[in-house]
């Protein structure tokens, strides 16, 4: 778990109070604050603080709007488990609005978002679900009587921190898939400006987790790639640790849905898999806390690589992806002999030998045969003299 004395130098008290506040056992807490940890790929010894984090700094509020989308991204947040929701949204962040999730509604709601918003100001967390049109001005999304557009460039203008979350808000997603009649664009499109990006449809709850307690944490957002995505959860391609990478190595593949090589786990490529040009981490985090095979490849479905731009809901299921860092590690065994002239008169030289080590083999063993009967006869022949030699004494 990292630097033990780390974590326990933050006093027992500091760890009671995080176990009673959050309604878990500290063993559970401390769990909690590593698997953070390990997923932002921080060093040894920053569970730490992570834990005085949570536990001593003020709860950022949260203020999340809901745009063109299908909710998915909040379903997916509301089956984290590590921590569950309410202990999220009461103990780790002040989720002051949210159209799904909040008790208020209609103007009670509009009046929550303006209240928090002036409470703190400069320093709440803008997260946005769903792309937004733009369009005729903009009228095929409002709430309140506000449009999509107007509603986040309010909200963003004295945000801390601007976070969009699924692929909807990343990059338009579904609603801006052809031929995009409501001009649907991305979050970062409508501000003109960088956002962090936590694409998928949905994402994984822990990646937005672990950003805000990153924020938390640091004061700052986590390092992100090119497309604002944080690298510790989106700079490797999926296909890299996926579990049937061994398959597509060895030429292994199922050609169609429920055929032998689908039932045995072999590789979905051919089946339009998008994993090997996809970068993600759902292949070692997986989905919802559900044990083995939860995400989509582990289920028998191929990637559809919803966290790339151009290739979720762009290309069709059944296209082969674009291959990127093909070649498998050098260190992985021989699965097939090099094919042509080459390899033929290898393959002779091979043959040859092995028919000569056969020929000498045969040869030393007649050898060895006939060594043994000549010292059979001689041992016979000694043992008759013997004989001879007792008879006549």
């Amino acid at each position: 778990m990292g630097d033990l004395n780390e974590i326990f130098d933050l006093g027992r008290e500091t760890l009671h109070r995080a176990e009673q506040r959050l309604d878990i056992s500290r063993r559970d807490f401390l769990q909690f604050c590593s698997t953070l940890a390990v997923t932002m790929g921080l060093p040894s010894g920053a569970e730490a603080a992570i834990a005085k984090a949570i536990e001593t700094a003020q709860r950022p509020s949260v203020i999340w709007l809901h745009f063109q989308e299908c909710t998915g991204c909040t379903e997916s947040l509301l089956r984290a488990e590590h921590p569950t929701l309410e202990k999220l949204i009461l103990d780790v962040i002040s989720l002051d609005y949210h159209e799904t999730l909040m008790a208020a509604a209609g103007h009670q709601a509009e009046a929550a978002r303006k209240d928090a918003m002036a409470a703190h100001k400069g320093k709440y967390v803008l997260v946005v679900e769903g792309a937004i049109p733009l369009k005729d001005n903009g009228i095929y999304c409002k709430v309140g009587g506000h449009t999509a557009v107007d509603l986040v460039k309010e909200c963003a203008a004295d945000a801390a921190a601007v976070i969009a979350i699924g692929s909807c808000a990343s990059w338009g997603g579904m609603p801006s898939s052809g031929p995009n009649p409501t001009g649907a664009s991305s979050l970062a499109e409508v501000l003109g400006k960088p956002v962090v990006t936590i694409p998928g449809c949905p994402p994984n709850p822990y990646n937005f987790l672990a950003t805000v307690v990153h924020f938390l944490t640091f004061g700052k957002l986590p390092e992100v790639d090119k497309l604002g995505r944080p690298k510790f959860a989106y700079s490797r391609l999926i296909h890299e640790h996926c579990e049937r990478r061994a398959h597509f190595d060895a030429g292994r593949f199922a050609m169609q849905f429920g055929d032998s090589g689908h039932r045995q786990g072999y590789c979905l490529y051919k089946l339009g898999c998008k994993g090997p040009e996809t970068y993600a981490n759902c292949s070692t985090i997986g989905f919802g806390d559900a044990g083995e095979n939860n995400w989509p490849v582990g289920c028998g479905h191929p990637c559809i690589g919803c966290t790339e731009k151009g290739v979720g809901f762009t290309k069709p299921i059944h296209q082969v992806a674009r291959m990127i860092n093909v070649a498998p590690p050098l260190q992985y065994p021989r699965i097939v002999e090099e094919q042509g002239k080459g390899a033929s008169f290898a393959s002779a030289a091979a043959l040859a030998a092995l028919a000569g080590a056969a020929a000498g083999g045969a040869a030393m063993l007649t050898v060895n045969l006939g060594l043994s009967h000549q010292a059979e006869e001689a041992q016979r022949a000694k043992n008759g003299s013997k004989q001879k030699d007792d008879a006549e004494v």
